[in-house]
């Protein structure tokens, strides 16, 4: 497995390759943290959802990150990811190797999550359902489309 990831964009989306790689840590605070084993982190601060199969026939474990209420991610621990896509409505949704589906839409006053990795790569998902992406190309501080917050 390479630790070189590209994203890809697409008109709606970034595909990001973190295909194969494993959960390694699970950090809870006001937040929770997928450490990935290949230096990429996610990290979720706004209330997301696990499940298994479709959502539309399973709704899924709520997971709320602000309460410490994410006893329901424990089992992520070790899986692999099979994709993660980074939309630009600010939703994210993660899939496992284990058939866990991992959601978090974007939240209209926080940010809801973001996913930081290795060479400068970072998405973040803006208050109000926007993507701000940084990538080694970028120059300076602006992300790809998108002003900082202060």
């Amino acid at each position: 497995m390479s630790t070189e990831v590209e994203a890809f964009e697409h008109e709606d989306r970034w595909v990001l390759n973190l295909r194969g790689m494993s959960v390694a840590t699970i950090c809870i605070d006001f937040r929770l943290t997928l450490a990935l084993d290949a230096g990429w982190e996610v990290v979720l601060e706004a209330p997301a959802r696990l499940s298994a199969g479709s959502l539309h026939t399973s709704p899924g474990l709520p997971l709320t990150p602000e309460s410490q209420d994410v006893a329901g991610a424990l089992p992520l621990f070790g899986a692999k990811v099979l994709s993660a896509v980074a939309f630009k409505s600010g939703a994210l949704r993660m899939v496992f190797d284990s058939g866990t589906h991992l959601t978090c839409s974007a939240d209209t006053s926080f940010e809801a999550w973001q996913i930081t990795g290795l060479r400068g790569w970072r998405f973040v998902s803006l208050p109000g359902g926007e993507l701000a992406v940084w990538s080694p190309s970028a120059t300076g501080e602006n992300p790809q489309g998108q002003t900082p917050k202060p």
